[in-house]
């Protein structure tokens, strides 16, 4: 398993390739879609899923571009559906998991930031977009964000013990 880091965009988003025995995801694509190609090119693993943490343009603005060279499907969470402005293939839902290569990511519904923000949980990692950062969270005064939803979400990431969480802005970090 390889978890490759990649930012991108004006607002230098994390966009990260999740890549294990063969197979990709692309998650938060939010820009510079000929960059992540060329990673995904170089990786030699065939781009399976791309998968939005939440629907703001800084994490999906290279979905369709993306999805237009490799085939891969575009998944995000179903409370996003009324802010999208692109066709999702599949949405997600709490606990569901997405398996690439011998890989398992579980999906943690963290609404706060959007209502649909998720975190996608490996074995001893954590993709948690923009919930959570080294050392802060996400904005809630966005369209569909929510203080009291995000005191929630974060309550219940750091319940969790013993992952490195990957976010959606700066540097990857450990929760002990």
């Amino acid at each position: 398993m390889e978890i490759k880091k990649i930012t991108v965009g004006e607002l230098q988003t994390n966009c990260y390739l999740f890549i294990s025995d063969g197979e990709s995801a692309v998650i938060d694509p939010g820009g510079e879609a000929p960059e992540i190609l060329a990673w995904l090119k170089k990786a030699g693993a065939k781009p399976k899923y791309i998968i939005n943490t939440h629907y703001h343009f800084d994490h999906t603005l290279a979905n369709q571009a993306v999805k237009k060279d490799t085939g891969a499907f575009i998944l995000i969470h179903e409370a996003e559906k009324d802010f999208i402005d692109f066709k999702a293939d599949r949405f997600l839902k709490e606990g569901e998991e997405i398996k690439i290569g011998g890989e398992v990511l579980k999906i943690i519904h963290t609404p706060g930031h959007t209502p649909g923000s998720i975190c996608l949980l490996g074995n001893g990692f954590l993709f948690s977009g923009d919930t959570l950062f080294d050392g802060g969270y996400g904005r809630t005064d966005l369209p569909g964000g929510s203080m009291q939803q995000m005191r929630q979400s974060l309550r219940r990431l750091l319940a969790m013990n013993g992952f490195y969480a990957h976010p959606g802005h700066g540097g990857s970090f450990f929760i002990p």
